[in-house]
């Protein structure tokens, strides 16, 4: 018989999220809130992010698109899901990323 533990998320980093929030203080409690949740997650599919984040958009195998304060800010995400581990690749503004190359940050 198999024994699996479930771990925490590992999240890196949640300074991008802090720094975004210094600036964008509307943000700060929606970020929070996401943090947490994600954390506690077992997001093995990107269809299971889906299904708890049905306005984010899955681009590819790894990268997340979340919606923070109604779209008013972007959340780029790339989720290793074997290891859970999830890293900040980008939040701003829709303007902001509006400028980017999702795949490329």
């Amino acid at each position: 018989m198999v024994t699996l533990y479930l771990l925490p998320v590992w999240i890196i980093s949640r300074t991008i999220l802090r720094d975004f929030w210094k600036q964008y203080p509307d943000a700060e409690q929606p970020l929070k809130a996401w943090f947490r949740e994600a954390k506690l997650a077992e997001w093995q599919t990107p269809a299971q992010v889906k299904r708890q984040y049905r306005s984010t958009s899955v681009l590819g195998r790894e990268r997340v698109v979340f919606n923070i304060v109604g779209n008013k800010y972007r959340l780029v995400v790339a989720i290793k899901y074997a290891y859970q581990v999830v890293y900040i690749r980008f939040v701003g503004t829709h303007r902001q990323y509006d400028g980017i190359d999702v795949h490329e940050v």
